[in-house]
């Protein structure tokens, strides 16, 4: 059971990684012409944040999610190495 929740654990690491430096290497992209289709994004989420005014309490909830086709190719690499580890 250890071993499971360890190599999720591991996995979720991976794709983070493969998440952010594919980013990274999506926006460097753009300024190579032939390349500029790695940096190619899309952007989804709240635009405004949800308030939520309790008068004693009071929480912003808000979330954006922008993603590259640079990004999506470093999670799949990041799959990819996971199950040859």
């Amino acid at each position: 059971m250890a071993t499971r929740e360890k190599n999720i654990w591991i996995l979720l690491v991976f794709l983070l990684a493969g998440l952010v430096i594919g980013g990274l290497l999506g926006k460097l992209a753009a300024s190579v012409p032939w390349l500029w289709w790695l940096s190619y994004e899309q952007q989804f989420g709240l635009e405004t944040p949800l308030v939520l005014d309790l008068s004693v309490l009071k929480i912003t909830f808000g979330l954006m999610v922008k993603i590259n086709i640079a990004s999506i190719i470093g999670m799949v690499l990041a799959i990819f190495i996971y199950k040859k580890i």
